[in-house]
C-alpha cells in the first residue's frame, strides 16, 4: 500500500513540476492543490452616469452603509443625544444606539466621543454658513450686514432649536478641542462687529474688548431664552439686539431705531430641506429591511434594464428561486425603492419593474461610493431582509 501511495505521489509530483516548466504557467501550479478564490470586483460607479447602470456588476462582497452616510448618521445622533440627555451623559454606548451602529463602526470614523462632538459642532456651524451665504450679505453696509447676518443666524436657530442647544448650551462643557473651536468662531464675530469702530469719531473711541463684550451679551441672552421650558421666538430678539450691538458705534437713536424696525417678511430657509435633512444626508432612513448584498444586485439590475421582469431579475441577481424573487420584489416595491410598471397589463403577462426616484437614489449611494466600511457583511441599522 504504502509503495502505491508513493508511486501516485511520484507521478503527481512530476506532472505538477512538468507544468511548471511551461511558460505562464505559475498559475495552474498554484491552482493544482487548491482552488483559486474568484476574483471580486466593487459594483462600478461610472456606468450610472445621471439615470441607469448599463450592466449589473461582477458578483461583490456584501457590504455596509457607505462610510459617509454611517458618519452623518452618527453626527445627527451625537445632537440629538446632547438634547435628550445632556453633554455628560451623551457617552458613545448612548450615540450609537441612538445612530443604530456599532461601536467599531463608530471607532472607524472617530478617534473618540470628543472628535465626534466635535464633528457635530462643525457640521452645525457649515449649516449656519451656507444660509448666510445665501443671505446677500456681500456690499450692505455694516449696520445691514450685521442685521441681515444676525435674522439669518436667529431664523436657523428658531428652526432648529436641537442644533441651536447643542451650540449655544451644551458644549460649553466641551472638551479643549470644542472649547478652543468655539473661541474662534465668537472671535470672528466680534471682528465683524468690532467694524462699527471705523463708522464715525465716536465709534472711534471703542475698542476691540467692546466687540467681544457685546458678542458674549448677546450669546448669554440667546443662551438663557434656549434653557427656559416655554421658549419665546428667538427671532422676537432682533431688534433688541441690534440696538444693544449698535449702541456703541452709533449712538442711542440709532439704537432706538433698530429697536422698532419691523423683521423682515420672510425668514432664510422657509421651504427648504431642514437642516437635520441635509446634515443627515441618509437615503436609507425609513427603509425597514437589511439592503443586502442580493438586495443590491435586484436594485442595480432594474436600473440597468428597466422593464424587466421577475425572471430576468432573479436571474441577474443570483436568486434563480421565483418565489423569493418575488417576495424581495414585492417588499421593494412597498419600501418605495421599486414601481411595477407592469401592473396595467393583461393578466398573466410578466411584471416590468422601474427604480422610483428614491430606489434611483439608494443605487446611485450603494454603487457610487467608493470607501465603505466592512463590517459584518450587512448594513448596519435595518431589520432582517425577508426570505
Amino acid at each position: 500500500m504504502s509503495s502505491v501511495v508513493g508511486t501516485r505521489r511520484a507521478n503527481a509530483a512530476s506532472r505538477i513540476a512538468a507544468e511548471s516548466a511551461r511558460p505562464g504557467s505559475a498559475s495552474r501550479v498554484l491552482s493544482a492543490g487548491v482552488a483559486q478564490r474568484p476574483t471580486r470586483r466593487r459594483p462600478s460607479a461610472a456606468a450610472l452616469g445621471g439615470a441607469y447602470l448599463t450592466q449589473p456588476s461582477a458578483p461583490a462582497e456584501p457590504h455596509a452603509l457607505p462610510a459617509e452616510v454611517q458618519r452623518n448618521r452618527i453626527v445627527m445622533a451625537a445632537i440629538r443625544s446632547l438634547e435628550e440627555v445632556g453633554y455628560t451623559h451623551a457617552s458613545v454606548a448612548h450615540i450609537t444606539s441612538r445612530a443604530r451602529v456599532s461601536r467599531r463602526t463608530f471607532y472607524q470614523l472617530f478617534a473618540d466621543r470628543e472628535a465626534c462632538l466635535l464633528a457635530a459642532f462643525e457640521d452645525v456651524v457649515a449649516l449656519i454658513e451656507r444660509d448666510l451665504a445665501g443671505a446677500g450679505l456681500d456690499g450692505l453696509p455694516w449696520r445691514e450686514r450685521l442685521r441681515v447676518g444676525l435674522w439669518t443666524i436667529l431664523c436657523f436657530m428658531e428652526r432648529e432649536p436641537a442644533m441651536a442647544s447643542v451650540c449655544v448650551v451644551q458644549l460649553l462643557q466641551g472638551g479643549a478641542g470644542i472649547l478652543e473651536r468655539r473661541e474662534a468662531l465668537l472671535a470672528r464675530l466680534a471682528e465683524i462687529v468690532d467694524e462699527g469702530r471705523v463708522q464715525s469719531a465716536k465709534a472711534a473711541q471703542a475698542t476691540p474688548l467692546t466687540a467681544e463684550a457685546l458678542v458674549g451679551a448677546a450669546l448669554s441672552i440667546v443662551c438663557t431664552r434656549l434653557l427656559r421650558e416655554q421658549r419665546e421666538p428667538l427671532t422676537d430678539l432682533l431688534g433688541e439686539l441690534m440696538g444693544l450691538i449698535v449702541l456703541p458705534y452709533l449712538g442711542p437713536a440709532a439704537a432706538r431705531r433698530e429697536q422698532t424696525r419691523p423683521a423682515p417678511a420672510t425668514a432664510p430657509g422657509q421651504g427648504a430641506p431642514s437642516a437635520g435633512e441635509q446634515l443627515a444626508g441618509d437615503p436609507f432612513a425609513g427603509i425597514s429591511m437589511r439592503l443586502t448584498y442580493r438586495t443590491m444586485r435586484v436594485l442595480e439590475c432594474v436600473a440597468a434594464t428597466p422593464g424587466a421582469s421577475n425572471r430576468r431579475v432573479g436571474a441577474a441577481a443570483g436568486v434563480p428561486d421565483q418565489g423569493q424573487i418575488s417576495k424581495l420584489l414585492a417588499r421593494l416595491e412597498r419600501l418605495g425603492l421599486l414601481e411595477n410598471t407592469g401592473k396595467s397589463r393583461p393578466k398573466g403577462e410578466a411584471n416590468a419593474w422601474e427604480l422610483t426616484a428614491r430606489g434611483l437614489q439608494v443605487t446611485q449611494t450603494l454603487c457610487t461610493q467608493t470607501s465603505t466600511s466592512h463590517g459584518g457583511g450587512h448594513p448596519e441599522g435595518h431589520t432582517e431582509e425577508g426570505k
